[in-house]
């Protein structure tokens, strides 16, 4: 098998988390290999069309300082108001993360798909790609998981925890791109969806409703988070498959309803669903230390903290019926005051049995709670350059990641 290209860093998955990790490790003078299953840079935003970006603030400070804040100011976003969520130009924040890659001289490796690992005495050597010429293998000193499914962690034999107690994971959405909306017009989107269901519109009862946003407001067009896909196992095959298949099915029921129910989405048009069904909660590898919902509340940081958020424990619906919605709101209710934040620790970054190894984004170590919270966007920035940092001053040092430098990294995050 040949060995397609070399590094000091090799971050796997070009999401948010991923970006800034790569990023991040670049602008500390490291050769820097990102390998990207896709064409584009952004995850979930790029290839699941998920349509906001959440909070960068706490309600009273900007939180996701340093790469988020970069990202941040480069699309021209103002928090207007607090805990402010962003809609998503799409095309916009594509070029913002290549800009910012290319910048820093990351190789970014599109069209790569991680099938393995290479591992000898606790370290990984090579990463196993699948790519337009067949299998290659990449390999670096030191390698950081943002797939945020956990998949290089796995493979590099990390142990990991999965759903809740009887292995289940909130709903997953095929989210899309809607046309024809008059949102000068459109209510809060589920107002008629009882009237609708007592209709026959929707096969299941989902009320759950996101909506369509107002991403292109100008031209009458917006991102759609719309429809729940329950019971998806995203390590599986078969689940995503038949996931796919019924996500786009229920979009259709949603047509339907927009327009025949929703003011102002008379016209409304579903223009094209996601290619990537959006997963919202996947592996949670077993790192040095576990953020649980012990420290949600807590007022005292972690000694060491690598940055702080806020964000509520957004467990999407389990199941299809009230019950589900009833879930979802017990768990949406766990917020922060004004102000109130949560410290993360670098430990949890940190997986355990893999020397040259950090995680970052969905995939760190929390329990299931803390995952619903620091699974989103601008915590995921936070995470991403944390790990980013943290794995250059490891090859400096010539470390292992659970022995790092604390100091030296808290030190070169940006303040």
């Amino acid at each position: 098998m040949p060995v397609y290209a070399e590094g000091e860093i090799i971050v796997v998955g070009g999401g948010p988390a991923g970006v800034a990790a790569a990023v991040m490790a670049a602008r500390q003078k490291k050769r820097v290999i990102l390998l990207e299953q896709s064409g584009a840079l952004g995850g979930s935003s790029a290839l699941c069309m998920v349509a906001e970006l959440m909070n960068f603030d706490d309600g009273e400070h900007f939180v996701s300082r340093g790469f988020g804040q970069e990202v941040f100011d480069r699309l021209g976003l103002r928090i207007t108001e607090k805990r402010a969520w962003f809609n998503v130009r799409y095309e916009a924040l594509k070029r913002v993360y290549d800009d910012m890659v290319t910048e820093a001289g990351v190789d970014v490796l599109f069209y790569t798909r991680l099938s393995d690992v290479l591992k000898e005495n606790g370290r990984i050597s090579h990463a196993i790609l699948s790519g337009p010429s067949g299998p290659c293998a990449i390999r670096g000193d030191f390698f950081i998981d943002a797939t945020g499914t956990g998949l290089l962690s796995s493979l590099a034999g990390a142990a990991y925890a999965y759903g809740d107690e009887e292995g289940r994971t909130m709903s997953a959405t095929i989210c899309s791109l809607w046309g024809g909306v008059d949102f000068s017009r459109k209510p809060i989107d589920w107002l008629h969806y009882d009237q609708a269901y007592a209709d026959g519109i929707f096969s299941q009862y989902d009320k759950v409703l996101p909506g369509i946003k107002r991403n292109y407001r100008e031209v009458g067009v917006g991102g759609g988070n719309v429809g729940h896909c329950f019971g998806v196992d995203d390590r599986d095959i078969r689940s995503l498959s038949r996931a796919m298949l019924e996500g786009r099915r229920i979009l259709s029921e949603y047509e339907s309803y927009y327009k025949g129910y929703v003011p102002g989405c008379e016209n409304a048009v579903l223009i094209k669903s996601a290619d990537f069904i959006g997963i919202r909660e996947s592996r949670r590898i077993v790192c040095e230390y576990t953020l649980t919902m012990d420290s949600f509340f807590a007022k005292e940081p972690f000694a060491d903290e690598i940055g702080r958020y806020s964000y509520p424990v957004d467990i999407h619906p389990m199941t299809p019926d009230k019950a589900g919605v009833v879930g979802f709101s017990k768990a949406i209710s766990l917020r922060h005051e004004d102000g109130e934040t949560y410290s993360i620790p670098y430990r949890c970054l940190v997986p355990k049995g893999v020397d040259n190894l950090l995680v970052a984004g969905r995939c760190i170590g929390t329990d299931r709670a803390m995952q619903a919270s620091t699974r989103v966007i601008p915590c995921c920035y936070i995470t991403g350059q944390a790990a980013g940092i943290a794995a250059a001053v490891c090859v400096e040092n010539n470390t292992p990641a659970r022995e790092a430098d604390v100091a030296t990294i808290q030190a070169r995050l940006p303040s």
